[in-house]
C-alpha cells in the first residue's frame, strides 16, 4: 500500500472512484456518455437505464485467483468459467471476492465495480475475448447510480486488460 493512503479506493469511496474514471477519460480526450440514473441492482436494469443492450454492458467481477485478487470483465449477460481462469493463471483455486473483501479492496459494493484496474482500482485487469465483438462498453462507474458508455478501442487503450477466453459458453 502506498504511503498516500487517501488515494486508495477503499478510502475514497464510490463518488471519488467515479470522479477518477471521468478524470482519466477527460485527460485522455475520450468521448463518452455519462448517465445518472436510479440505483440499478441487475445487469438488465443497468442496461435499460443506459438505453443500451446487455451485450455491450461490461460486468466487472473481482475474483481471488490463487493468492491474487483480479478484475474479470465480461459481457453483462454472461458468467465466468472459473476453470478457464484457473487454467490460464496456472492455479488450483479461484473464488469470488466476498462483499467485505470487495469493500476493502475497492471501497465499492457489488454491481458498482468499474472495468478498470490500475490506476483506478488496485487490481490486475482481464477482459473476456468475446467482448472484442463490441464497438463500445457500458458500465457502472463506481456507483449503482452512475454509468459510462465509451468506445471499446479507447477502453482497451486505457485499461490495458489481459485478454483471454473465460466466459461460459464461448
Amino acid at each position: 500500500m502506498s504511503s498516500n493512503e487517501s488515494n486508495h479506493p477503499a478510502e475514497l469511496g464510490p463518488t471519488a472512484v467515479t470522479a477518477r474514471i471521468r478524470a482519466l477519460l477527460d485527460e485522455a480526450g475520450v468521448t463518452y456518455r455519462y448517465v445518472e440514473h436510479e440505483p440499478t441492482r441487475t445487469c438488465e436494469a443497468s442496461a435499460e437505464a443506459r438505453g443500451e443492450t446487455t451485450s455491450v454492458g461490461g460486468k466487472a467481477i473481482v475474483l481471488k485467483v490463487g493468492d491474487v485478487f483480479r478484475l474479470c470483465v465480461l459481457r453483462a449477460a454472461q458468467q465466468i468459467n472459473s476453470n478457464r481462469v484457473r487454467r490460464h493463471f496456472k492455479v488450483s483455486r479461484a473464488r469470488f471476492a466476498t462483499r467485505d473483501e470487495l469493500a476493502e479492496l475497492t471501497g465499492l459494493v457489488p454491481g458498482s465495480v468499474p472495468p478498470f484496474g490500475e490506476p483506478i482500482l488496485p487490481l490486475p485487469n482481464t477482459l473476456d475475448r468475446g467482448f472484442l465483438d463490441n464497438d463500445r462498453i457500458a458500465f457502472n462507474a463506481g456507483s449503482l447510480r452512475c454509468s459510462i458508455v465509451m468506445p471499446l478501442d479507447r477502453y482497451l487503450e486505457l485499461a490495458e486488460p489481459e485478454i483471454f477466453d473465460y466466459a461460459k459458453g464461448d
